[in-house]
């Protein structure tokens, strides 16, 4: 029996639908890699498949099987379109090889000439690993990137930390200046305010190449192309070896779950047909995003992803990935509508097992090219297993988004007064978790950050953001504000996973959403940026809030919080509205209550030591009024067990370091047996003296 089933006995009605799963990727895998070839051999579509540099020449190779005809047409012949045809070889491949070194060079751009169904069509080549957007024609096209140029990498004694303090970022808004920035920007510019913040691993949005700008990269057209939106692939190579010479790991976001539906510049119809890599018919339309749905069942289809995913980790040095929409993956409905209240609703008719399928030979390839590599799975519906390993009956990624937090707190926040907020409830969803699975907790990602909706600070504070945020100004509306996000971002961290994740501003309360610069706002970017001046100027309450983040972050981390799975509650007192806390050292105390204080709060602690107060976001520093000293807090004892006495104001929250038990050494009574015998030895040689 699969261990998914041993940590959820619930399942058990559902045990054939596990061995089912276990079938399919061990039928699939054997199909796949004959002779005991491995994934990581398998997985090699990419140096194949493209345009490569050799010695003499050039290669250019396709596969596109319902074609009768491809020509590779560019600058290099003057674009015409037919001078240089495709010979077709076995299984729907076709090849050009062009004599000369010179034949092709770097950044030479060019397309390919597609004949098929009694039509011409141009198109970007599949393995392109760059495409530009020509801005008098807007029409996109491939540069050739010459693979005989290798990037001089300097991260190969590169080791990453254990745990997960995630910055999840998007490159082209993260300068403050109102236009697309830079990979050398974020690398140079924002990876030091990253590492000084605390957070050890970055998430990359956007990366893979798209279209259009403002889909916050979530509608890729080329899978092997970083995006020129942010500069050339060598800048990226930068970004990634200087987050690593920082100690930062990198996660790309990846998407795997749909492709943008052009044809111009993506994959789709590429040779004519739709079912080349996704489902034919309205089974191959996302019915919401308007993208095209792979077809995961397909051979080819599962070579050109599993590739991609061994690409970015080699050729970019990537070390992990966020899957994206999981779970529109994992069921042929996408999870639209589906409320997941019952374990039937993972397993039936719905659920799409290819899909499945492929999750679990992603992650396998993915830890077996790098046994260190980070998988990280979107997902809302909380399939079981998602994070167990491949042979418990799992789908083998390291953790999964812990997508309901964001959903309680602006349920929290939006729909109750701050006297009804039911702190046991709160707790409840910070422990809803998988048995053996280890989740991201975070209170707010880029999708709460968008146009439309609001970030925490901006549900806190509204309109009062913008006049009332200096330093020495006082408005309640403010101060609450300030108070709660501080408390609500430290109850999450503390209490909800075995990870963390920011969006990248949030940590000091960005004030505004994200638009991308469209036609409905003049094309704007002063929404599509980062405004770091209003945490580095010194005389606003951003400031508080970022010097706060920080140091939780710092303190959290060095604390090792994570290595404890599941905290322990030590105090509930859901009328006070209060709550304590115990994981891996540190106690987090919380008074969510509007207006009272409590004074001698007896806490009950797991064993006889002091607890040292390290943090409190009362503190002046963090814009509180010190209410709370920092000092050692003893340890009291009644009736054989232990508390610590605290004094707990009205919309604080607090940091207790345990203090090691120091085992006093033991007394050495002067030894009574040694004294005698000295003396009765005295006494002995003085009467021998004596006598003598």
């Amino acid at each position: 029996m699969y261990r998914v089933l041993e940590l959820n006995p619930q399942l058990m009605p559902f045990k054939g639908d596990i061995d089912l799963r276990m079938d399919l990727y061990h039928s699939t895998k054997k199909r796949l890699l004959a002779d005991g070839k491995t994934l990581d051999a398998f997985s090699n579509a990419h140096e194949y498949f493209g345009i490569h540099h050799v010695e003499g020449g050039w290669y250019y190779r396709e596969w596109a099987p319902s074609a009768y005809q491809l020509y590779l047409t560019g600058e290099f012949n003057d674009w015409n379109l037919t001078s240089h045809p495709l010979k077709r070889l076995d299984n729907g491949c076709w090849e050009l090889y062009l004599e000369g070194d010179t034949a092709l060079w770097e950044g030479c751009k060019v397309k390919t000439v597609v004949d098929a169904n009694l039509t011409r069509t141009e198109h970007i080549p599949v393995y392109a690993r760059r495409v530009v957007q020509d801005p008098k024609t807007i029409t996109f096209c491939c540069e050739v990137v010459d693979d005989w140029k290798q990037y001089p990498w300097s991260d190969q004694d590169f080791k990453a930390e254990d745990d997960l303090y995630i910055y999840e970022a998007h490159v082209g808004m993260a300068q403050e200046e109102g236009k697309v920035g830079t990979y050398r920007e974020f690398a140079d510019h924002v990876l030091p305010r990253i590492k000084t913040a605390g957070y050890n691993t970055i998430q990359l949005m956007a990366i893979m190449e798209h279209p259009y700008y403002g889909s916050f990269g979530y509608q890729v057209s080329n899978f092997y192309a970083a995006s020129s939106w942010f500069g050339k692939p060598e800048d990226l190579k930068y970004l990634v070896d200087t987050a690593h010479k920082m100690g930062i790991r990198v996660l790309l976001d990846l998407v795997h779950s749909h492709a943008v539906k052009n044809t111009a510049e993506g994959i789709n119809m590429f040779d004519g047909t739709t079912w080349q890599f996704f489902h034919d018919g309205a089974k191959g339309d996302h019915p919401t995003w308007g993208t095209k749905c792979f077809n995961y069942g397909k051979d080819e289809v599962l070579h050109f992803l599993l590739s991609n995913l061994k690409f970015w980790m080699k050729e970019y040095h990537f070390d992990g990935f966020r899957f994206d929409g999981v779970t529109s993956m994992l069921y042929h409905d996408h999870g639209l509508g589906t409320d997941f209240d019952d374990n039937s609703k993972y397993f039936s008719y719905n659920t799409h097992t290819e899909a499945i399928t492929y999750l679990q030979l992603a992650n396998e390839l993915i830890h077996e090219i790098n046994p260190n590599a980070i998988t990280v799975a979107e997902d809302m519906s909380g399939m079981p297993g998602m994070c167990l390993p491949i042979e418990d009956g799992g789908c083998g990624f390291d953790y999964r988004l812990a997508m309901g937090l964001p959903d309680m707190w602006i349920k929290t926040v939006k729909e109750k007064r701050d006297e009804d907020w039911e702190i046991g409830q709160m707790w409840g969803s910070m422990c809803l978790r998988r048995p053996g699975e280890k989740t991201v907790a975070y209170v707010e990602s880029h999708d709460q950050a968008l146009v439309g909706d609001k970030t925490m600070i901006f549900r806190l504070a509204d309109a009062n953001m913008y006049t009332d945020m200096d330093k020495a100004c006082h408005n309640p509306v403010i101060d609450r504000a300030i108070a709660l996000h501080k408390m609500i971002r430290l109850f999450t961290i503390a209490g909800g996973g075995e990870a963390y994740l920011n969006f990248m501003g949030n940590e000091f309360g960005h004030p505004e959403w994200i638009d991308f610069p469209r036609e409905g706002n003049g094309w704007s970017f002063h929404y599509c940026r980062r405004q770091w001046s209003l945490l580095d100027n010194g005389y606003l309450k951003y400031q508080w809030l970022g010097e706060f983040d920080r140091d939780v972050v710092n303190l959290v981390k060095s604390k090792d919080i994570f290595k404890q799975h599941m905290p322990d509650c030590m105090l509930l007192k859901d009328p006070e509205k209060v709550i304590v806390f115990y994981r891996h050292g540190l106690l987090f105390a919380f008074n969510f209550n509007t207006s009272q204080s409590l004074t001698n709060v007896l806490v009950p602690v797991h064993q006889k030591t002091d607890y040292e107060m390290k943090l409190c976001s009362e503190d002046v520093v963090y814009g509180g009024h010190g209410l709370v000293e920092h000092m050692t807090y003893p340890v009291k004892e009644f009736d054989g067990k232990y508390y610590v006495e605290l004094y707990l104001p009205a919309r604080t929250a607090m940091i207790l370091e345990e203090k090691p038990v120091v085992e006093k050494p033991k007394r050495t009574r002067k030894t009574t047996t040694k004294k005698a015998t000295t003396k009765t030895t005295t006494k002995r040689t003085k009467k021998v003296k004596v006598e003598e």
